[in-house]
């Protein structure tokens, strides 16, 4: 549309400019007749170059090569029209449309051979012919400084085209690399939150099989219906409370902080009234709040060895502890294994991937999950440097590889 605008203009200038060579030819001796000549030819010229103007404008297929040429013809045809006389001299004005052009609309690395080529076409007619005529000195150096100013106007047009292109592409980029980001925040957040209700639910069915199996057991081995009875009851109870943590779990995914302590005492002290085994829970070092995140993994990790200690080690004591140091935080999970517990308290045993989750999800904060005997007892160790702690706040943190499990420890 603004390409049909610029010729409607181009056209109807130079038909104004015929209608004034018409009204007012040239009517000085001794060069009438040739002024005249000379307008008519020129202008002829000029028309047939805007012709071949349009067709490059429609058949662009040697437009880049050829444009430069007509360019020169139109300046060179204007700028010999500068020194005639009478109304036809005005077409010197398409001199400076066709410097504008070539400022504007010639490609590099043509463009500023061009501009020259344009300026020099529509110049030097007039500094030959121009003393010949006795053209005075506004004409020889005025029109010369037209032409070299449309071509600067030219020039800067181009560039602030150029410069708008530019800004077009990279907004559109922008405008892309937001929607990646939107969709790898969306991605993201769906993993968080399928990880947790992953975790949270294989806590609680993990546990709720265990009591359901307990109930079996006293029903078929024992037929104690009061005790079976009271275990699905405890049953129902935790079902309900793994619904609860569920929702929970979701909506701590947003929360800024989480008492990190509190949470793990409470979750040492509904392990201690449902199995009826004696755990302690201890804390040491100077307190420090942690991200969600970080929170949320040491909480599940806790969790998850418990239901582990309770299908493999049923009765035996169990000890937490978790300690802020200087340079890490570090929670341990200790429980006694029984004569058979050392045989079965491994990965392959828990029919999932508990413990393995809880590493990946250690991962992703820098940490490491260790899980392996030790003197007689079944320990797992996860640790969270506080350097990356610092920064999950504000930015997601980098996974890196776990450290090497000490020998007879496997890391799951």
């Amino acid at each position: 549309m603004t390409t049909r605008l610029f010729w409607l203009i181009r056209f109807t200038g130079f038909a104004v400019v015929g209608i004034l060579a018409l009204i007012s030819p040239p009517d000085h001796a001794p060069y009438q007749l040739l002024d005249r000549v000379i307008q008519i030819a020129c202008f002829s010229v000029v028309g047939l170059a805007l012709v071949a103007w349009v067709l490059l404008d429609e058949f662009r297929r040697h437009r880049r090569r050829c444009l430069p040429v007509v360019l020169c013809v139109i300046a060179a045809a204007s700028g010999l029209t500068a020194v005639t006389a009478g109304s036809g001299q005005s077409l010197v004005a398409f001199a400076a449309v066709a410097a504008v052009a070539a400022g504007s609309e010639l490609d590099p690395p043509t463009d500023i051979v061009g501009g020259v080529a344009v300026f020099l076409a529509g110049s030097v007619p007039i500094w030959i012919a121009g003393p010949v005529v006795g053209s005075d000195l506004g004409a020889l150096a005025g029109y010369p400084l037209l032409i070299a100013v449309c071509l600067s106007l030219g020039r800067n047009r181009r560039s602030y085209r150029v410069q708008a292109e530019q800004s077009a592409a990279l907004l559109e980029q922008y405008e892309r690399l937001r929607a990646e980001q939107r969709r790898a925040d969306v991605l993201d957040e769906r993993t968080r939150i399928a990880r947790e209700i992953h975790d949270v639910l294989a806590h609680s069915l993990g546990a709720l099989g265990i009591q359901i199996q307990a109930a079996k057991a006293m029903l078929t081995d024992h037929q104690d219906i009061d005790r079976a009875v009271e275990a699905l009851t405890t049953a129902q109870r935790m079902a309900a409370d793994g619904l609860t943590e569920t929702r929970r779990a979701v909506h701590a995914l947003r929360v800024d902080t989480l008492p990190l302590a509190a949470e793990l005492e409470g979750v040492v002290n509904t392990h201690r009234q449902r199995y009826q085994v004696p755990i302690t829970f201890e804390t040491s070092g100077t307190t420090r709040p942690l991200p969600p995140d970080a929170s949320l993994a040491l909480l599940r990790t806790v969790q998850e060895a418990l239901v582990n200690a309770a299908k493999h080690a049923s009765g035996e004591d169990i000890g937490v502890r978790l300690d802020y140091g200087e340079r890490d935080v570090r929670l341990t999970v200790v429980n006694h294994l029984n004569g058979t517990a050392a045989a079965v308290h491994g990965p392959s045993s828990a029919g999932g991937y508990g413990l393995t989750g809880m590493g990946e999800r250690l991962r992703l904060l820098n940490g490491t999950l260790l899980a392996g005997p030790r003197d007689g007892e079944w320990a797992v160790t996860a640790e969270l440097p506080l350097a990356s702690l610092s920064m999950a706040a504000d930015t997601v943190p980098a996974s890196s590889p776990a450290s090497p499990a000490p020998p007879g420890a496997t890391a799951r």
